[in-house]
């Protein structure tokens, strides 16, 4: 008896040691180029977890305060992948190596990961900060997010631009809403400068709830046209106001829990569709209504079981990926759920493929 409970605690002790986590990340250098002078560049360190138990991030520690960092947060499971990233101020001219320390369960000693570039005050080089190409101008984004707005909020978003030709630019955006306004700094762009657009959402304009979407299109010239080619996509996340409610109503309000809120998904055989499903349940003291179930991606479908849920009940949420699409959509792949819950008006469910 004694022998079989030795070996029972010697399996175990073993099966322990076998399973662990383990984090790889796909570059551990990001040589990011030219970057322009107090124009802020984000970098994106992708990672995988090549172990065979879950891997948790602890924390990251940035090099110096020039440098802001943000990383996958959930518990990644083993082949799961995430994303660490980082956003360097580049507030001072010159050359520079900026580090990550990056601590996980995996290790008691952290990553090291570092980027590597130069603070120019006009660059030569444009593909870094500015990937969209249109031609006689580049855009930094072609994609803009303004989530989780409250009403009466007036948030802004700012898109740098580079004027790549020799003579002189006037920037101009095209069938903008009226819940959208624009200003361009400078109004006209020399030739080889760069510059920005900041549009102002004005939330008491927006037509409803949930996510609202549209397309404005930057003018190349004068009398250009609208096309796939100088499209901008919007997106703005308005919640529902609970401001009116008192605490006894709060405390009797319905609370929206997720049973998760990183769904990851791997490429089904021939890129065919893949399916998860997360529980949606009511920890609150009344109905808890799903107003809105709305993607962000054209990859993504959802169905959800029940709109209506009662006190301590769940309902399911089916999440199918198409991976195919991905490619095709600006948007990151998740799903937006507004509820009548004043706590967790909107939760987001983002989908992360493993790959």
């Amino acid at each position: 008896m004694r022998k079989h409970f030795v070996l029972f605690i010697a399996l175990a002790v073993c099966t322990a040691v076998l399973a662990q986590p383990r984090f790889v990340p796909d570059q551990e250098i990001r040589k990011m180029g030219e970057v322009l002078f107090m124009q802020p560049r984000k970098v994106v360190f992708g990672f995988s977890n090549k172990g065979n138990a879950p891997l948790v991030i602890s924390r990251v520690h940035p090099s110096c305060g020039c440098t802001s960092v943000e990383y996958t947060k959930t518990e990644i499971p083993a082949g799961g992948r995430g994303e660490i990233r980082a956003t360097y101020d580049a507030g001072v001219l010159g050359s520079f190596v900026k580090y990550l320390e990056v601590y996980t369960n995996a290790s008691d000693n952290p990553v090291l990961l570092s980027m590597h570039g130069r603070v120019v005050a006009s660059a030569t080089d444009f593909t870094g900060d500015f990937p969209i190409d249109l031609g006689n101008v580049r855009m930094s984004t072609n994609y803009v997010e303004f989530d989780n707005v409250n009403m009466g909020d007036r948030p802004v978003a700012e898109i740098q631009i580079v004027n790549t030709e020799r003579v002189a630019y006037r920037p101009q955006l095209m069938h903008l809403p009226e819940y959208l306004s624009a200003e361009y700094m400078p109004e006209v762009l020399p030739g080889g400068r760069s510059g920005r657009i900041r549009l102002t959402l004005d939330s008491g304009k927006l037509p409803m709830m949930g996510l609202n979407r549209t397309s404005v299109y930057l003018a190349r010239y004068m009398g250009d046209k609208v096309s796939d080619q100088n499209e901008l996509q919007v997106a703005a996340v308005l919640l529902p106001a609970f401001s009116q409610m008192d605490s006894t109503q709060l405390a009797l309000a319905p609370v929206m829990r997720l049973s998760s809120t990183d769904v990851h998904v791997s490429p089904g055989e021939n890129g065919r569709s893949v399916t998860q499903t997360v529980m949606i349940t009511n920890e609150g003291k009344s109905t808890l209504t799903i107003q809105h179930v709305q993607v962000f991606n054209r990859a993504v479908g959802v169905g959800l079981s029940d709109r209506t849920i009662a006190p301590g009940k769940s309902a399911k949420l089916k999440i199918q990926v198409t991976p195919s699409l991905l490619k095709k959509e600006r948007a990151r792949p998740r799903v937006l759920l507004v509820s009548n819950d004043p706590h967790h008006a909107a939760e987001t469910v983002n989908i992360i493929v493993n790959r």
